[in-house]
């Protein structure tokens, strides 16, 4: 996903950057479609992610009172799934943030 978003991105600015204005209406509608697929995409690894946290958050504190090594290990696994998640959810936040920049620049070439 991280591929396929980056080489989207990537053309859609240079799109922008030759300020081609060549079909300017359905590459804004395609993308205005493309940030709906991201945003559901970044929806579901949100849920991912915060089911993750809630699984680790609820081993942690079971296994404070309650000490085993399989709560430890599966607290490790918990954990070590949970760091991943939040950077990729990371990286699409800040990727769906910056088109709809991209869709506000390619407003503004329809309008020039």
């Amino acid at each position: 996903m991280k591929s396929y978003m980056k080489e989207y991105v990537e053309k859609i600015d240079k799109i922008i950057e030759e300020k081609n204005k060549k079909n300017l209406d359905s590459v804004i509608e395609e993308h205005l479609i493309k940030i709906n697929f991201f945003m559901h995409e970044r929806l579901v690894h949100f849920l991912v992610t915060m089911l993750f946290a809630l699984m680790f958050l609820i081993t942690f504190l079971y296994s404070l009172n309650n000490f085993s090594i399989g709560l430890v290990i599966l607290n490790l696994l918990f954990f070590c799934l949970l760091v991943p998640y939040i950077f990729h959810y990371y990286y699409l936040e800040n990727t769906v943030q910056y088109m709809y920049r991209q869709y506000d620049m390619l407003k503004s070439l329809f309008n020039n």
